[in-house]
């Protein structure tokens, strides 16, 4: 099973509030005034490190397990199931193009599946991911 769920740490900023990182996902840096705006903040930057990492054709990191102090930050639905469907893709050998065909859908609509910019449906991801001998599951804490 995999999850999108990576650990933070927030750091007190020398000139006030918070500088926040994940050692899982480097690129992912951010801040805020105050430790929420800065969770906020991390869950968009945790976002587009993923969505970058997807659009560069890299891997996606496993989260690590939390460490002490460290905050615990979800992707959107949908980033996880776009990343989800792009690491079964990888790690099946499969493309784009045969991924349409296995869903029986055009290839252009398989080509900006998993665009960050394209609003991709759910159920969309979902197919997907059968398609791949996968399935979704959905976890709330």
């Amino acid at each position: 099973m995999r999850r999108f769920t990576y650990p933070v740490k927030l750091t007190r900023d020398k000139d006030g509030g918070f500088v926040v990182t994940c050692r899982d996902l480097p690129e992912a840096i951010t801040q805020g005034d105050t430790v929420e705006e800065a969770l906020r903040e991390a869950e968009g930057a945790v976002q587009a490190a993923i969505e970058g990492r997807i659009e560069d054709g890299l891997d996606i990191a496993e989260p690590s397990r939390p460490k002490r102090g460290e905050r615990l930050v979800a992707t959107p639905v949908t980033t996880a199931l776009k990343a989800s469907v792009y690491l079964a893709m990888r790690e099946q050998g499969v493309t784009k193009i045969e991924l349409a065909r296995r869903m029986k859908i055009d290839e252009k609509e398989a080509r900006r599946m998993l665009d960050p910019n394209h609003p991709t449906k759910v159920p969309t991801l979902e197919r997907a991911l059968t398609a791949l001998g996968r399935r979704a599951e959905v976890a709330v804490t």
